[in-house]
């Protein structure tokens, strides 16, 4: 019987340009700090590894294990937005400009009144 202990993440196919939680194993099991950071898959391996690049630093950590990464969602990284209070005095303080910019551009095209062509004679 398999305890919880033993359970691993099931395996993903990382694709090129996937963002990702990289835990280097030797750093963290060392007890080295800033063992665990975000990086961009650059490249897929035949042998099932991969070659990341730190966003930080922009280092490459080459034929990384799978079992060290995990996906970084875009949901995460758009939650903001998708749960932003609008309705509420402050609600922008919190978000990114990138955020307040997007919002904006969508505002601005959903209450813009439909426009009829031309009538012709």
């Amino acid at each position: 019987m398999r305890t919880s202990a033993q359970i691993t993440v099931p395996a993903i196919k990382f694709k090129r340009g996937h963002f990702v939680l990289y835990r280097d194993p030797q750093m963290f099991w060392s007890g080295q700090p800033g063992h665990t950071f975000v990086c961009k898959v650059e490249q897929a391996w035949s042998d099932g590894t991969y070659h990341l690049a730190s966003l930080a630093t922009g280092r490459v950590v080459q034929y990384v294990d799978p079992e060290y990464m995990r996906l970084l969602p875009s949901v995460d990284a758009m939650r903001d937005i998708d749960t932003a209070p609008l309705n509420t005095d402050g609600a922008a303080d919190d978000m990114t400009a990138a955020a307040i910019a997007w919002l904006t551009q969508q505002h601005a095209t959903a209450n813009r009144r439909p426009q009829l062509p031309a009538q012709r004679d």
